[in-house]
């Protein structure tokens, strides 16, 4: 299970349309042990309303609600994921916590029980939700549904990645960034699997300074963390 779960992480990566990207999504959720996904970049403009644009594998049954944007205003987990980058797990009790019993009874019907919802907030505006449900209750065992979190907050980075270059391409770099050797470097490094420590050895510098390059390209790249860099820096050819 493990390896096929990496292997979606590349997977997705590879996507080069919509229909790619929704296949993928839908290919590691259930492979996670899930049933629904959703996954939604939003673009903020400073005049206007923010954009929307999806990609589910939602019940036709119950795509009205699921599009129904004053709806997403009160749901609970919408709003956590709003404001924050820690993934929730939600369930009945989510909604009954807010008085809003009735929603989670509604959207119950059509097999959204309990999931795990997720957000990467980045510079410039630009945010990517991803969400994956199911109408069984999640493991018992802390142990497993921490595995699960983990699994998805990955697929999450490389699923970011993909779905910004392919529904969004307006957001493209019109030029590439100007990283310096040191910090091409820590990528490099990174992207074979090196704590900030282990980098700071092999290049011969403190392990502060190797996460100052790292903090540096991250900012440069217009990530949120050093594996969103590496990814980037890879897209772009700046690594290999």
């Amino acid at each position: 299970m493990e390896n096929m779960l990496q292997s979606g992480y590349l997977s997705v990566l590879e996507a080069k349309t919509r229909d790619e990207l929704q296949t993928e999504l839908v290919r590691f959720t259930q492979q996670l042990g899930f049933q629904t996904v959703s996954a939604m970049a939003v673009i903020d403009h400073f005049l206007g309303e923010p954009e929307f644009i999806t990609v589910d594998n939602t019940p036709a049954a119950y795509r009205e609600t699921f599009l129904d944007r004053s709806i997403g205003k009160r749901d609970p987990v919408s709003q956590h994921c709003k404001t924050k980058s820690v993934p929730i797990i939600w369930n009945q009790s989510t909604y009954v916590k807010e008085d809003l019993g009735e929603l989670w009874e509604h959207q119950a019907r059509f097999g959204y029980r309990h999931g795990i919802s997720l957000a990467l907030h980045m510079p410039e505006g630009r945010h990517f939700l991803l969400g994956i449900d199911r109408d069984q209750a999640l493991p018992a065992d802390p142990v497993e549904v921490t595995r699960m979190v983990a699994s998805l907050q990955l697929f999450a980075v490389h699923a970011q990645e993909a779905a910004m270059r392919i529904l969004v391409p307006s957001s493209a770099d019109s030029a590439l960034p100007a990283l310096t050797p040191r910090e091409l470097e820590t990528l490099r490094w990174t992207m074979e699997g090196k704590t900030a420590w282990e980098v700071a050895n092999v290049l011969g510098i403190s392990e502060r300074t190797a996460v100052l390059h790292a903090n540096n390209a991250m900012h440069k790249l217009g990530c949120v963390n050093k594996h969103q860099a590496v990814l980037k820096a890879l897209r772009l050819g700046l690594i290999r």
